[in-house]
């Protein structure tokens, strides 16, 4: 059954298993590259998290990431963001950190800052009740942050491989065009980068209910593909617990207005941004991708789009591709976010938001190699510092996966 995947994969990479790609970035002191620098504001709870945002206002450059965890979480929840925090400071695409807590919180600002230190890139904590208050607080962060500000900006780009690369797939907002046109490009585009040695990462648990059996046989590593289809189990159990079935809020709306009816045939379409290559393995949300097996990867996280992304990122992503039939403007602090979509009235309708448009497949007859092509390289364009739509507008969407209630 796993032989199958092998052959798909040898088939589809012959041609370019000597292909060497280079691209220029930011070498970090853990070996890893980034294609931004960014200085990263990490708040350790919803307490400092305004803390924070204040911080960056007053720092140029400097990136802030509020959200409303870190403190009343126990179990699973408190687990996640923990790691979704501590793996945005680790991210390649972050030159430095700066971990602001208010001191009384469940996850410990030090805490999160000695994890993030593992990596050797600058990193420091303050803490409100320690400081003495807002204000004290905000003078040092400013202070700590615009020191750190000015030393990253005085890294220069590097060359280094494709391989280097970890790209997330994500997909939103779907209508039939996405399984026909968008998500098998950016299936073509993954296959070309899993082929020159890099990694990709499939999400969105919720979207291959009712492909999953398409999709298990392609793991290499048959207890890999049973953890696969255990998480699958996972999210439906989780649901029914709740007294729901997660089909009361799947397909959505608007996936619904755009002609999906049922959550098989979203998932059927969503499943073909993962290409044809084999499955090195499984990922749990947030969990780092392994630097030494590379290629792809299925990640759990909920089909909503932010924290869908944001556990991408903080995995290790350096650049998400983001399919979209009905559109969307997101986008995500530290990873640069590219937009695709296989209908041409959303590109047209949403032009300001959409970098892509694969519709062309549908209504002009553009061959779907072509398309994955031309997806390709402007994956290959952004990780050398051209800004997608999103990032040029700013979306900074932040958004961390939780199961559980606050206590």
């Amino acid at each position: 059954m796993f032989i199958t995947a092998k052959a798909q994969e040898a088939e589809a990479t012959e041609s370019e298993e000597n292909i060497v790609m280079k691209l220029m970035g930011y070498k970090r002191e853990n070996g890893r590259y980034g294609i931004r620098n960014h200085l990263l504001i990490i708040p350790a709870s919803v307490c400092s998290s305004e803390t924070a945002v204040n911080i960056a206002k007053l720092v140029d450059g400097a990136i802030a990431i509020p959200h409303q965890h870190g403190c009343c979480e126990i179990g699973d929840d408190f687990d996640t963001t923990k790691r979704t925090l501590v793996g945005f400071g680790k991210n390649p695409n972050v030159g430095a950190v700066l971990v602001v807590g208010l001191g009384c919180e469940g996850i410990q600002a030090k805490d999160i800052a000695d994890e993030i230190k593992t990596t050797g890139k600058p990193v420091e904590y303050i803490v409100i009740q320690e400081e003495g208050g807002t204000a004290k607080t905000v003078s040092k962060g400013v202070e700590i942050a615009g020191k750190m500000a000015r030393e990253i900006s005085k890294q220069n780009k590097v060359e280094f491989d494709i391989s280097e690369i970890i790209l997330g797939l994500e997909c939103g907002g779907s209508d039939p065009t996405s399984g026909l046109a968008s998500n098998p490009s950016i299936g073509v585009a993954s296959d070309m980068l899993v082929s020159m040695g890099g990694s990709s990462i499939l999400s969105e648990t919720t979207e291959v209910i009712g492909a999953e059996h398409l999709l298990y046989p392609r793991f290499e590593d048959e207890n890999e593909g049973k953890k696969f289809l255990e998480m699958v189990k996972r999210v439906e159990n989780r649901s029914i617990a709740a007294g729901h079935d997660l089909r009361e809020g799947q397909p959505t709306p608007g996936n619904k207005a755009g002609g999906l009816t049922t959550i098989e045939e979203k998932s059927l379409g969503c499943m073909h941004k993962a290409g044809h290559s084999p499955f090195k393995g499984t990922l749990e949300y947030a969990e780092e991708l392994p630097t030494n097996k590379k290629g792809l990867y299925f990640m759990d996280t909920p089909g909503q789009d932010i924290d869908s992304i944001t556990g991408m990122v903080a995995g290790g992503a350096q650049v998400i591709v983001f399919s979209t039939g009905r559109g969307t403007p997101t986008g995500s602090p530290i990873a640069p976010v590219i937009k695709i979509t296989g209908n041409s009235s959303t590109y047209n309708n949403m032009i300001d938001n959409i970098d892509i448009n694969a519709g062309k497949i549908i209504t002009e007859g553009v061959k779907l190699q072509d398309l994955g092509q031309e997806l390709f390289d402007k994956i290959v364009d952004v990780c050398n510092g051209e800004m997608p739509k999103a990032e040029a507008l700013g979306h900074r969407e932040f958004g961390i996966f939780r199961t559980g209630f606050t206590y």
